[in-house]
């Protein structure tokens, strides 16, 4: 079985960059690709700042100038096949869009060398619905990471029926490897572990807002007050990243979500306000 030293990641937003930059801080040899050359501009911003908040909040980023080499040393690709072409793993974060993902796939299974292991960093689709689209489903399986890698380090493994076992344990120690805590799911599961706790949750939030029951300071301080936890549901909205938010709400064949997803455009989306990554969602972040 491949030993996983080059990884590229598909995807350079909120949670791709993430995934790539820690890989990189991790010491794996790291390869970035998205779709233009304004989509790599913003990566290299996200990288910086990445490095930055690790040299804030992560013990020993600093020595060695290590953060800021983490973000120098990621390869960057608008060339999916040239982004690939040496990739002993490829993760695959791009919008949670069927149709998007389809695609991706379907050019990475042509273009990846037969030793390429692919694993989608999907949190709502099926590894089983996208594996066929890569030409070898026995090499695919689910990566779910958790926003904010440096402080939630969940890694969820998720196979398919057809996800080769040394495949699985391969990725399961690349995980850990990569400084994450691996979370064996045993079956598929749509939303894996985490989101089938914690989007029951957000939808409930996002229930009582578009309903007029409550709004969102009173949902957020309500759970935080009678949980203990750090933060509301719609300050996580905030950290998920409210495109990420819509994609998911607007593909629920739920009519509350759908409203959701209508409010959420209308209100956010539309004038800029995408979370924590643009500075304002719900909340405003200096």
């Amino acid at each position: 079985m491949t030993d996983i030293s080059k990884v590229t990641v598909l995807g350079t937003g909120v949670l791709g960059s993430q995934i790539a930059y820690q890989a990189s801080y991790a010491g794996f040899d790291v390869s970035a690709w998205d779709i233009n050359d304004d989509a790599i501009a913003a990566a290299k911003q996200r990288y910086q700042k990445l490095a930055e908040t690790y040299e804030q909040q992560v013990d020993g980023a600093k020595d060695d100038d290590r953060a800021t080499k983490a973000a120098e040393s990621i390869h960057l690709y608008t060339d999916i096949a040239e982004a690939v072409a040496d990739a002993d793993l490829v993760i695959e974060a791009v919008p949670e869009n069927p149709k998007i993902k389809e695609q991706t796939w379907t050019e990475v299974g042509k273009a990846a060398p037969a030793k390429t292991i692919f694993a989608t960093n999907s949190s709502t689709l099926l590894p089983s619905s996208l594996m066929e689209y890569t030409g070898r489903p026995e090499k695919f399986l689910a990566l779910h990471f958790a926003n904010m890698l440096w402080v939630n380090k969940t890694a969820e493994v998720m196979g398919t029926a057809k996800t080769d076992q040394q495949v699985y344990q391969t990725v399961v120690d690349y995980a850990s490897k990569m400084g994450m805590v691996p979370i064996e799911v045993k079956k598929e599961k749509a939303g894996y572990v985490l989101n089938s706790l914690l989007v029951p949750l957000l939808n409930a939030a996002s229930e009582l807002l578009i309903d007029g029951v409550a709004d969102v300071e009173t949902v957020d301080k309500t759970w935080r007050l009678a949980t203990g936890a750090p933060l509301g549901p719609f300050q996580i909205f905030d950290v998920v990243g409210l495109t990420t938010a819509y994609n998911i709400s607007a593909a629920s064949e739920d009519p509350k979500q759908r409203e959701f997803a209508d409010y959420l455009k209308t209100n956010y989306i539309d004038k800029g306000k995408l979370g924590v990554a643009t500075g304002e969602g719900f909340y405003s972040y200096s």
